[in-house]
């Protein structure tokens, strides 16, 4: 069977030249091939589903004024993560301003797991690793991306990705919770 629309098989850099050269249609298969993704990641930054929308409206209109012009050195999703994230840091302290400081002491939900999943140890033992290992378990196994990927993504040396996947998955394979996910 084949693809009703060719052009939604061009690569994202090649649609990103499209769209410099006029190509209104090339930012409509990019945006959605990539708005599922970014609001997925802005709901796990945010814990708020509103919010998640407006950072992914923010995230495109932020990729709209780098164009033209701009050439990507990496996946789209390396490009945008650090865009995602840092927007919807300024979202949740925008609520947390808007909603009072009560609210900001609050705990919230481990990014990236649904609380009502079907697995509450993995979401405990998910909430248990500091914030910058359970951020590269998340980006590498739910969003995919390889090690290369996260380090461009996060501004850090591929070494210093290793290293925190290492440490988050010893950690996670010596957490109790954990015996049925890595049985020897």
């Amino acid at each position: 069977m084949s693809d009703p629309d060719p052009s939604s098989q061009r690569s994202d850099a090649q649609l990103l030249a499209d769209i410099s050269g006029g190509d209104d249609a090339a930012f409509d298969i990019l945006y959605s091939r990539h708005r599922d993704w970014v609001v997925r990641l802005a709901h796990r930054f945010t814990g708020n589903p509103d919010d998640a929308l407006d950072v992914m409206q923010e995230t495109f209109t932020y990729l709209l004024g780098k164009l033209p012009g701009l050439v990507l050195s990496a996946r789209m999703t390396s490009f945008l993560y650090p865009v995602v994230k840092n927007l919807s840091i300024t979202a949740r302290r925008k609520r947390a301003r808007e909603t009072g400081f009560a609210e900001v002491m609050e705990p919230r939900a481990t990014p990236g797991v649904d609380p009502q999943s079907q697995r509450p140890e993995l979401a405990a033992a998910m909430a248990s690793l500091p914030d910058i290992q359970r951020e590269v378990v998340l980006m590498r196994f739910v969003d995919d991306m390889s090690l290369a990927e996260i380090a461009a993504a996060l501004s850090i040396p591929q070494g210093t990705v290793k290293s925190r996947l290492h440490n988050a998955i010893a950690a996670l394979k010596n957490d109790r919770r954990m015996l049925e996910y890595f049985s020897k």
